[in-house]
């Protein structure tokens, strides 16, 4: 089986969402699924950017770009559809997986996140243990399925 990113390694997952319930249950449900993985939290748009970007006060070194963003759509200062809009047009950052994880079912949040590049579209499950397979399903198509881009060499 050939991998991008083996699962022997940790995965670099940041999760955007304003709520500090969905925040823990995510990374409960990220460790319960057994995805070797760090993760970071950011609570609206302007701190996914400021993370992507290591300004304010994401600017360290330690900060790593993510191998995958779970993006909540409805975040106070910047929603998740405009953070991901200046995602997507920004060359440097559009090659990062991101998937929506959202409460919303609208049809409209679908086809517009779809239309500015997302790369998956799930609906937040309603319970805890969906929300577990839900985190492992992802886990072994992101990082054991598909090929992502490795990061670029400068020079």
């Amino acid at each position: 089986m050939s991998s991008n990113i083996s699962l022997n390694k940790s995965i670099n997952i940041l999760i955007a969402d304003d709520d500090p319930d969905d925040r823990l249950m995510a990374q409960a449900a990220l460790m319960q699924s057994h995805i070797p993985s760090k993760t970071s939290f950011v609570e609206d748009g302007e701190d996914l950017l400021d993370y992507l970007h290591k300004r304010g006060k994401y600017q360290s070194n330690h900060i790593e770009t993510p191998d995958l963003i779970l993006l909540d759509l409805n975040m106070p200062r910047k929603s998740g559809v405009e953070a991901l809009q200046e995602i997507k047009s920004d060359a440097e950052l559009r090659h990062i997986p991101i998937v929506v994880l959202t409460t919303s079912k609208e049809e409209e949040d679908i086809y517009r996140t779809y239309d500015l590049g997302v790369n998956s579209f799930i609906t937040k499950p309603i319970t805890y243990e969906s929300l577990v397979n839900t985190m492992k399903i992802l886990g072994k198509y992101w990082f054991e399925v598909v090929q992502l881009p490795t990061e670029r060499n400068a020079g």
